[in-house]
């Protein structure tokens, strides 16, 4: 087995290109996701084919996840067939899904009682920064084993940050997807505001991207709610999922997140209009309908 052999674990809409950056990179990628054409597709560019998780593990020194929620992550790590029945001791596992904090704990347990290594290293950007390889990466787990892996998540990201130890990574992953919800919904409401008042929403970006409003959600956001075009870079149900692991946090630690759960309420609102696909920024879906005025033109 090459000492630059990695496994990849879920080839979905980020995943996908942070695999191709590997092959890239020059990395023996050994791939495995439940949908066949994904797979084809990286087969295609370079990648191996696995045909389990477990498989996958065989034939790799690292091992990248990368799935939906908790219980994939489980599923994928600790399940039967899963990778850490093919791991080696030795090798290291790098979760990068978004879960439950605690979630991440259970598992990096069971990989130490197996002599696996284990990091917790979700990501934001969402597909933009997955495909140049630009991510904000936050990790958590031991120092020695983020330092050893770092040369790989160099590869996926721009923001490489040791967090604290296991579930740390996850936790300020959590930070991150409360603040992005809230500029999302502020973004939303004042360009709602300024449609219904009769100003035109690209000029009012515009004039305020340089001052203090500016952030790269609102750069990223606006123009996707200006153009009505929430094609999905990070769906709507995920961001749901995040908010959901946050707030589940706050109360087990005795933090109240009231914003959080308001624009969960939202987010939940516009699932049930059968949005779930769309991208998070189709928040101001949901604004758009109290307001009965849409920010496109």
């Amino acid at each position: 087995m090459s000492a630059n052999s990695i496994g990849f674990v879920g080839l979905g809409i980020m995943g996908k290109p942070m695999a191709k950056n590997l092959i890239d990179a020059g990395y023996s990628v050994t791939v495995f996701d439940l949908n066949q054409a994904a797979v084809n597709e990286l087969v295609d560019y370079g990648g191996k084919l696995a045909k389990s998780n477990r498989d996958l593990a065989n034939h790799s020194n690292h091992i990248i996840t990368m799935v939906p929620d908790s219980s994939d992550s489980e599923k994928a790590i600790l399940g039967d067939n899963g990778v850490l029945q093919g791991a080696s001791a030795g090798n290291t596992i790098i979760d990068m899904s978004s879960i439950a904090p605690g979630v991440s704990q259970k598992i990096a347990k069971g990989c130490e009682n197996n002599g696996v290594n284990f990091l917790d290293a979700p990501v934001s950007g969402g597909e933009p920064k997955a495909i140049d390889g630009s991510l904000a990466i936050m990790v958590g787990g031991k120092k020695d084993i983020f330092q050893e892996c770092k040369p790989i998540l160099t590869v996926l990201g721009a923001s490489i940050i040791l967090c604290g130890d296991y579930g740390a990574g996850n936790t300020t992953k959590l930070a991150n997807q409360i603040i992005v919800a809230a500029n999302i919904e502020a973004v939303a409401e004042a360009l709602v505001l300024v449609k219904k008042a009769g100003l035109d929403p690209s000029v009012v970006f515009d004039a305020i991207k340089g001052g203090l409003a500016g952030s790269t959600v609102l750069n990223a956001k606006a123009p996707m709610m200006i153009k009505g075009d929430f094609s999905p870079g990070f769906r709507i149900k995920l961001h749901q999922k995040d908010l959901h692991n946050a707030l589940l946090t706050g109360k087990e630690l005795g933090v109240p997140l009231p914003v959080t759960g308001l624009i969960q309420q939202m987010i939940g609102s516009l699932i049930n209009k059968g949005k779930s696909e769309l991208d998070h920024s189709a928040i101001a879906n949901f604004l758009e309908d109290m307001a009965q005025i849409e920010i496109k033109d």
